[in-house]
């Protein structure tokens, strides 16, 4: 089973850094292929052609056909290839960092014509992280933007999770048991006790 992590962590330690690791532990244990992935090159959409270009009709970003330092079709291609995903973000102002929004944002986009139970995430057990420093603030808007992305594409919600520097201590064993429930097999609306 291939668990896919998409982070949208700029940065190489601290508290979200912390809850991927754990994230990884989980699913590792229960058996899964893990891989994480970061969208630090993605850039922001420049909505070509009338507004929809070939993500519309071919399903695929031409951005990233031109811009050799943006990773987005192949980050998109490990989006389908995986079984299970997770997407884990600090919050910056109440959102994603801005290049898992980007990410989203473009994918989004290229799954416009498979809504409906179609597209490379319709169906796929998903996991929701948001991480917000400071002071804490920003959690719920934050997760609510990542619950739009899924009820756009169809990707189906396992759980969402919001850890901060006061709840890390029992968020982030929440994070590696959500983990290690999704790689064994459980789906959303199961029972777990």
């Amino acid at each position: 089973m291939k668990f896919l992590i998409i982070s949208g962590n700029p940065k190489k330690d601290g508290l979200c850094k912390s809850i991927t690791d754990e994230i990884i532990r989980g699913a590792e244990e229960a058996g899964a292929e893990v891989e994480v992935v970061t969208t630090k090159n993605i850039a922001r959409c420049i909505v070509c052609g009338d507004g929809w270009g070939k993500c519309r009709n071919e399903n695929f970003c031409a951005l990233g056909k031109t811009n050799s330092s943006d990773n987005f079709n192949e980050l998109h291609e490990k989006v389908k290839q995986a079984d299970l995903l997770c997407f884990v973000s600090p919050v910056y102002w109440g959102e994603v960092s801005e290049s898992l929004k980007a990410f989203m944002d473009r994918l989004r986009r290229c799954e416009f014509n498979a809504f409906g139970g179609t597209g490379v995430l319709a169906g796929k057990q998903t996991l929701l992280i948001a991480s917000p420093g400071g002071s804490g603030n920003g959690l719920l808007t934050c997760l609510q933007q990542m619950e739009r992305f899924c009820q756009h594409t169809g990707a189906v919600i396992f759980d969402y999770i919001g850890v901060n520097r006061w709840n890390q201590g029992y968020k982030i064993p929440a994070a590696y048991n959500a983990a290690k429930l999704m790689a064994g097999g459980v789906k959303n609306g199961e029972t777990v006790i």
